[in-house]
């Protein structure tokens, strides 16, 4: 949840009122190089957001790779919103190869941090995996460490 609030936080400074629904506000290209700037400074809730861009092609041109890019560094720190996104990602297999298993994973760490939705599509997905699938997503989430965030 602290994360949820974060990112919210964060669209509020940047001007954003909504980056979802029929009023989605697109973001301007100098919002868009300040939200690169942070992300490459290594700032978590930047690198999610722009993930978010390019997920839904929001200032940028819509692009699965750039997502991936760059939900995997928060979600490598821990950041359980970047995690679900990872997660939804390869469940769906949007401009990525569907991976049920890294999936589960990602899915499975979001909700370890009650993050609701996460829970809910890992129960589901797990619905189309079988138990060997179940297990190794299981043993990568019980392996995986978050990585320090940067200053």
């Amino acid at each position: 949840m602290r994360t949820l609030k974060y990112l919210l936080i964060a669209m509020l400074l940047i001007g954003c009122t909504s980056v979802f629904g029929q009023d989605e506000q697109k973001f301007t290209p100098e919002k868009v190089k300040d939200i690169i700037r942070r992300a490459e400074q290594g700032g978590a809730i930047a690198q999610g957001l722009l993930g978010l861009l390019y997920d839904l092609g929001n200032g940028v041109p819509k692009d699965a790779q750039l997502a991936l890019k760059w939900y995997k560094l928060p979600a490598a720190q821990g950041d359980a919103g970047a995690q679900y996104n990872l997660g939804r990602l390869y469940h769906l297999g949007n401009g990525v190869p569907k991976d049920y298993v890294l999936a589960y994973k990602w899915y499975n760490l979001a909700a370890a941090q009650e993050y609701e939705i996460a829970a809910e599509f890992r129960d589901e997905l797990a619905k189309e995996m079988n138990t060997s699938q179940i297990q190794e997503a299981q043993r990568l989430a019980r392996e995986f460490k978050p990585k320090k965030e940067k200053p």
